[in-house]
């Protein structure tokens, strides 16, 4: 097996990356998600035990892998909190396993409250988010203008970033898209609550890899969502809003091409999709619904 490999969906999700991960992860040493936020979800099963995880590297149900989230990932920390706390729950352990970069992007209050309204106004052109905010957040970043993890540990700064933003964000879901807007006060207290949470696993991630990799540890990069809805090459504009192909393993990590050995696309025997788009190989009547049960594919 190569050394430092990229596991992503060939198709348009839902392939099984999170359990071809969870073959390879006893193979490496380090487990990277380098896109998306939690609009992704990796169903992995161990022993008797079902676990969901939407943020969190597969690699963390293996004793002794480090996980890392890296800055490609945009982060709704109260849906990551929930995450880490039912697998310490669970008997995970997290401390020493677990990194996140501090330049990856927040996904803030707002943002979910605008992924909604934008969809509603699109009315049938609507492009079937899943409503967590996650490409608004991604266009903050785009833009110049998002709230880092970083961010989090200086509240003075944490501040001033959710004041300028709030100004702007705010007057958007008022004026245009009639809407609820929010307080500076409440999300700040309970973003600082976050940050003590989350402080101790916030680091300069793209600096760690490279010791690793130059101390020669072995790396998987998991991907997030598939190939066919990359930003720069799915089905535009029924796509996601990161970089789902391996070069956002690159991009999203800090990790150079040259160290980059091998790439693993996931396909299944049937392609399915979720959301709007096109989907030239659709199939309908009984055969379709049949493998739609026998699949689970709900």
């Amino acid at each position: 097996m190569s050394k430092n490999i990229v596991v992503i969906g060939a198709q348009w999700g839902d392939e099984g990356k999170g359990k071809v991960v969870d073959v390879i992860t006893p193979h490496v040493d380090v487990v990277v998600r380098f896109s998306g936020g939690n609009n992704a979800g990796h169903t992995v099963v161990v022993g008797r035990e079902k676990y969901v995880l939407h943020t969190i590297p597969s690699g963390i149900l293996h004793n002794g892998r480090r996980c890392i989230i890296g800055c490609g990932v945009v982060i709704d920390p109260g849906s990551l909190i929930e995450e880490m706390e039912s697998l310490v729950q669970r008997g995970v352990s997290l401390d020493g396993n677990l990194y996140i970069s501090k330049n990856a992007h927040l996904i803030m209050p707002y943002h979910p409250a605008l992924d909604r309204a934008s969809e509603a106004k699109l009315g049938k052109r609507r492009i079937g988010t899943t409503g967590k905010g996650v490409g608004p957040a991604y266009v903050d970043k785009a833009a110049r203008v998002g709230i880092r993890m970083a961010d989090l540990l200086d509240e003075r700064l944490f501040r001033e970033k959710l004041e300028f933003n709030l100004a702007q964000k705010n007057r958007l879901l008022r004026d245009f898209y009639d809407a609820e807007t929010f307080g500076v006060e409440a999300i700040l207290n309970q973003y600082l609550r976050y940050a003590g949470w989350l402080a101790p696993y916030i680091t300069d991630t793209a600096l760690l890899l490279s010791k690793w990799i130059e101390s020669g540890y072995s790396v998987l990069f998991e991907g997030a969502q598939a190939t066919m809805l990359d930003i720069d090459h799915g089905t535009y504009p029924y796509i996601t809003s990161s970089s789902t192909t391996a070069g956002g393993a690159v991009t999203g990590t800090g990790v150079p091409p040259t160290k980059i050995h091998g790439v693993l696309g996931v396909a299944k025997a049937y392609s399915t999709r979720v959301g709007g788009g096109p989907f030239p190989t659709e199939m309908t009547g009984k055969l379709a619904e049949t493998i739609r049960a026998r699949g689970k594919e709900y």
